[in-house]
């Protein structure tokens, strides 16, 4: 453990010269390439790009992410949230209500996501569909 702690200093000390030397001197040793592993996330968000500018209609999960409460509305927030997610005691749904923005819902289908929005907005609070 005291050889990766020395180890870890030692690479602290590195300029940024020194330690993009020693990255190609790691791939050359190992077969490997740093780079890879960026190619493939440009890459694959090269399709996400694309499936974002897809038809709303694809997209078949939605989370449902409280926003904002007015501090007057509060209770009534706190009780559609309990509605809204069943199972949710008193102490937790009002922790989510009051750590907003927070989730309230994940992965619902498109008419769970668009009832739980209403009855929040209806209890006061602003809500966002993502």
């Amino acid at each position: 453990m005291a050889d990766l702690a020395s180890l870890v200093d030692q690479l602290s000390a590195l300029t940024v010269i020194d330690a993009a030397n020693l990255v190609k001197q790691l791939e050359e040793k190992w077969g490997v390439s740093a780079a890879a592993p960026v190619a493939v996330a440009a890459a694959g968000g090269a399709p996400a790009a694309g499936a974002a500018a897809a038809p709303a209609e694809a997209k078949t999960a939605f989370d449902v992410i409280l926003a904002s409460v007015p501090a007057d509305k509060k209770i009534a927030v706190i009780k559609a949230v309990r509605e809204v997610k069943a199972g949710l005691g008193l102490a937790e749904a009002k922790a989510l209500v009051e750590g907003a923005p927070k989730p309230v819902l994940e992965g619902a289908n498109k008419a769970d996501s668009d009832a739980a929005k209403k009855k929040l907005e209806d209890a006061g609070a602003k809500v966002e569909i993502k």
